[in-house]
């Protein structure tokens, strides 16, 4: 198996285990990351993403959490997968069945360099919250909503993480 391939192994086994510290050290201290929810830099702003998403489904109660990830690849400079969480949402208590491809690229060392998730995210937030989402999760707008309430919760999350 490719050393980045292992990476992502690496990666992917610790989310399903809900292990924000073996996710966060994947990632190298420039590195940055991308989905509909978050646009972040630097492996902090990443970690302190992931420790607090793997603490809010460690809170609703980890026998709602599932992890699983398939169509791994990964070369020299670039990786691909496929994955699948099935989750509360902490906000609604709300079951989402979220469907994700990742793209990564990597550094000399092996290091997550980029990671950009892509979903459906009029899908995630029909789910996530409910009518709702139904009807303002195609909208842009609300998306940039999201963007701006999760960027806010990061933010307030890492002033009392340092």
């Amino acid at each position: 198996m490719h050393p980045n391939a292992q990476t992502l192994t690496r990666f992917y086994t610790a989310f399903a285990e809900l292990d924000a510290d073996a996710m966060g050290s994947c990632y190298s201290l420039d590195a940055t990351f991308d989905d509909p929810a978050f646009s972040l830099k630097g492996q902090h702003e990443i970690a302190g993403m992931w420790h607090m998403l793997c603490n809010a489904a460690r809170g609703n109660g980890k026998q709602d959490w599932r992890l699983e990830f398939s169509n791994l690849r990964a070369d020299d400079h670039t990786g691909q997968v496929h994955w699948e969480a099935h989750y509360a949402f902490s906000a609604t208590k709300r079951q989402v069945h979220n469907l994700v491809e990742a793209d990564f690229t990597f550094t000399p060392e092996g290091l997550i360099a980029s990671h950009r998730d892509q979903f459906d995210f009029w899908r995630w937030s029909r789910q996530a919250l409910g009518m709702g989402g139904y009807v303002l999760g195609w909208a842009a707008f609300f998306n940039k909503q999201v963007r701006r309430q999760t960027r806010a919760a990061l933010d307030n999350y890492l002033a009392k993480n340092p």
